[in-house]
């Protein structure tokens, strides 16, 4: 099973580890729900090096990201980063990504671990682009909560504002940094050799931050309303179903584009709700959900740290009004739910 390359210093922490997406990776250290309050609360950093990267270069790279991701990275100028998703030409979501624009031509795609040589396939090959694979040569460090920028900025000599990129220098090699991160925090996703991960994620620690493992990274983006792929998102699942229709910029062609159009036009067969538990009891994942006529399953649920309740998300069919009574079957007794709007937290 692959490991990240800083491994040692995670087993030097009291790391406890899983299986995430093949890698062997952080689950939590001192507990999930400390972690998870040291982000809301100062900040926290992650090893994120099972996350896929790739650079693509060349006078066609443009063109190829635009036709295969559904957002339009010509909005996008050099420097900044932009959420998109590949599609299927059914519309389902093949991964959720983002890329980080450096240049005219020259981008970091950055698609979920288990998609990596799938999305590496998608894009090589094309004529006028180059694809080179980055994940095994570089550690990647999620720094998020409201001190990150100031801990970066600290340890690295720069730090990026929300969704921009820059380049420079650490350890005598460079660094690439991207405004990104998946907690709904402040913070910057941070790349370098290898060679030199171990050294920044204790120069990080040296600054205050505080060990986090993928369990607090998981609370914390559900309590941001923020999908899964393999859970939330899937390939039979669109953009528009799961709410995220800001995602798709309908002025240019891309895979997938034809069925979206149809379902737009034809109405949605069922919807992405979010919940609130009247108690602590975490909602689980296959959990039955009913809505007067219509039914569905709980894709993510967790207990909410910083609202102390249950939080979920699911689908239903046909989809159901904001007002909606919404039930949960738990240990084979239905009970009301609240229905919020997304996010959980933050609004």
């Amino acid at each position: 099973m692959p490991a990240t390359p800083i491994s040692e210093s995670h087993l030097a922490l009291g790391a406890r580890f899983t299986d995430f997406g093949g890698w062997e990776m952080p689950l939590h250290y001192s507990g999930v729900i400390a972690e998870h309050m040291a982000v809301r609360s100062s900040v926290g950093v992650f090893d994120v090096s099972h996350l896929g990267r790739f650079q693509v270069s060349g006078p066609e790279a443009t063109q190829t990201i635009s036709t295969e991701l559904c957002n339009n990275i010509e909005k996008a100028a050099p420097g900044r980063a932009q959420y998109t998703m590949a599609l299927n030409d059914r519309g389902g979501v093949v991964d959720d990504i983002i890329v980080w624009r450096f240049g005219e031509s020259d981008y970091w795609v950055m698609p979920n671990g288990v998609n990596f040589d799938d999305l590496l396939e998608r894009f090589t090959d094309r004529s006028g682009v180059t694809v080179t694979p980055l994940r095994a040569d570089t550690v990647l460090l999620a720094v998020q909560g409201p001190d990150s920028i100031a801990v970066v900025e600290q340890v690295v000599g720069i730090a990026p504002g929300r969704f921009r990129v820059r380049t420079g220098e650490f350890a005598g090699g460079p660094v690439w940094l991207g405004g990104t991160g998946y907690t709904g925090e402040r913070g910057a996703e941070i790349a370098v050799p290898a060679a030199t991960g171990a050294k920044l994620f204790g120069a990080l620690l040296d600054m205050g931050a505080v060990a986090c493992g993928l369990g607090a990274r998981d609370t914390l983006r559900l309590e941001m309303g923020y999908p899964l792929w393999g859970q939330d998102l899937d390939e039979s699942t669109t953009p528009l179903e799961a709410g995220l229709d800001w995602v798709v910029d309908w002025n240019h062609d891309f895979v997938g584009k034809a069925a979206l159009e149809r379902q737009q036009a034809n109405g949605l067969e069922r919807a992405l709700v979010a919940f609130r538990m009247s108690d602590r009891r975490p909602p689980r994942h296959g959990y039955r959900l009913r809505s007067r006529g219509a039914t569905g399953v709980v894709t993510s649920g967790n207990f909410s740290p910083l609202l102390e309740a249950g939080i979920g998300m699911g689908y239903v069919a046909p989809p159901i009004e904001q007002t909606a009574r919404l039930e949960i079957e738990v240990r084979d007794i239905w009970q009301p739910v609240e229905q919020v709007q997304l996010p959980f937290v933050g609004r």
